[in-house]
C-alpha cells in the first residue's frame, strides 16, 4: 500500500508554510498559509516575501545563513504580521531544501497553535488541514451517499408509516452531509472572480428581494444607502453570494421570532490595504449588514472567519470562511463587531478604475 503523496502532505500541514526562492520571492505556499495571509496563492506567488510578511527579527540574515550553511534555524516568540492583520507571536523555522541550494522552507507556527500541536494538533490547525483532505474525499463520499439516499427513498415506497419515519431520517441526514460536502468543494474550488465595474446597490437590491421571499421572510429589512457611491470592481455573482451569506447568518441568528436587518452603505476614504503586489490600495466603499440578534459567542468571535468555526448548533462553519475568501480575492477587507443586540459585518471594497466605469 503506497503512502500519501508529497502534495497531500503539503496541503495537510497544519501550520503556514512557504517556499522562498533565491530572490526572496514566494514560490509556493500551502493552504494554511493562504488562510494566515487571508489571500489566495495566486495573489501571493511571485511577490517579495518581505512585502507580505513583517517579522520582528533579522530574518533576512537568517535565510542567508540557512542557504550558506545548509542547516535549519529555529526562532521562538517572534512577532509576525502580514500588513493586513495585527502581529501574532509565532515560532518560526527556516530549513534548506534537499534538492535546491537557493531556496528555503519557511514554517510559521502561531504560538497558540504550536502549543496545541503537541496535545491534539490544535482545533484550528486541524480544521485547516481537514479542508485539504475533505476536498479530495468529497467526490468519493458523495457518490455512495447519493446511492444511500436513493435506496432509502425506494424503501419508503413499500413500508408502513411507522417504518417510513426511519427512512425519512436516513434521507434527511444524508442530504445534510451532501450539503456539507458541497460547501467543502465550493470552498476549495472557488473560481477566480470575473472583475468589472459593479453597482453595489444593484447587488444589495437583489439580495434584499431574494432574502425577503426566502430565508428572511420573517425579518424586517431596512436600507440606509449612500446613493452617490461610485461602482466597485468585482464579480457580481460572488459579491451577491457574500451579501446573501451574511444576511442568512443574521436571519438564522434571530431565530423564529424574527428581527431587523439593516443594509448600510457609505464612503470612507481613509481605509487602505496592502495589495498582493506590495502597494497600498484604498478600499473606501463600505457595506454593512447589521442585525439586532443575540450577537456572536465571545469564545469564537475572534475566529469566526476560520473554517469549521460556527456559533450555531449543526452549523458547518464554512459560510463565513468562504465570504472572507471571496472578499480577499476582491482586494477587500471584512470585519465584524458584535455585542448582544447589535452585530455588524463590514465589507470594505475598492472603487472601479475610472476607465472601466460606465458613461
Amino acid at each position: 500500500m503506497s503512502g500519501p503523496s508529497s502534495e497531500t502532505i503539503w496541503a495537510s500541514l497544519p501550520v503556514p508554510a512557504l517556499i522562498v526562492g533565491a530572490d526572496d520571492r514566494i514560490e509556493d505556499l500551502n493552504p494554511a498559509a493562504e488562510l494566515f495571509f487571508n489571500t489566495s496563492a495566486k495573489g501571493l506567488i511571485g511577490a517579495p516575501v518581505w512585502d507580505r510578511l513583517m517579522v520582528d527579527a533579522p530574518i533576512e540574515d537568517s535565510l542567508a545563513r540557512v542557504r550558506n550553511g545548509h542547516s535549519a534555524l529555529f526562532m521562538n516568540d517572534v512577532d509576525v504580521g502580514t500588513g493586513d492583520r495585527a502581529p501574532t507571536v509565532c515560532n518560526m523555522q527556516v530549513a534548506p531544501l534537499s534538492d535546491r541550494s537557493d531556496a528555503v522552507l519557511l514554517l510559521i507556527a502561531p504560538r497558540e497553535i504550536a502549543g496545541r500541536l503537541g496535545r491534539a494538533m490544535g482545533v484550528k490547525s486541524a480544521a485547516k488541514s481537514a479542508i485539504g483532505m475533505a476536498e479530495m474525499l468529497a467526490h468519493e463520499i458523495k457518490n455512495p451517499l447519493a446511492g444511500i439516499t436513493g435506496a432509502a427513498q425506494l424503501l419508503s415506497m413499500n413500508i408502513g408509516a411507522e417504518d417510513r419515519e426511519m427512512t425519512d431520517l436516513i434521507v434527511a441526514e444524508t442530504r445534510r452531509i451532501l450539503g456539507l460536502l458541497d460547501q467543502v468543494e465550493q470552498f476549495g474550488n472557488l473560481r477566480a472572480p470575473e472583475m468589472r465595474a459593479v453597482n453595489i446597490h444593484d447587488i444589495l437590491d437583489r439580495a434584499h428581494k431574494s432574502a425577503a421571499l426566502g430565508f428572511a421572510a420573517k425579518m424586517t429589512i431596512r436600507e440606509d444607502y449612500d446613493p452617490s457611491l461610485p461602482p466597485t470592481w468585482g464579480d457580481t455573482d460572488q459579491l451577491l453570494q457574500v451579501v446573501q451569506n451574511l444576511m442568512k447568518n443574521a436571519a438564522e441568528a434571530a431565530g423564529p421570532e424574527g428581527g431587523t436587518i439593516t443594509l448600510r452603505t457609505f464612503y470612507e476614504l481613509s481605509l487602505r490595504l496592502r495589495k498582493p503586489d506590495g502597494s497600498a490600495g484604498a478600499v473606501p466603499l463600505q457595506v454593512e449588514i447589521i442585525d439586532d440578534g443575540p450577537g456572536l459567542p465571545p469564545e469564537i468571535a475572534g475566529d469566526i472567519f476560520e473554517p469549521f468555526v460556527s456559533g450555531r448548533e449543526n452549523g458547518t462553519g464554512l459560510g463565513l470562511a468562504l465570504v472572507s475568501k471571496i472578499v480577499s480575492e476582491h482586494d477587500g477587507w471584512i470585519a465584524v463587531d458584535s455585542v448582544p443586540g447589535r452585530t455588524v459585518f463590514r465589507v470594505s471594497l475598492p472603487v472601479a478604475p475610472k476607465e472601466e466605469r460606465p458613461e
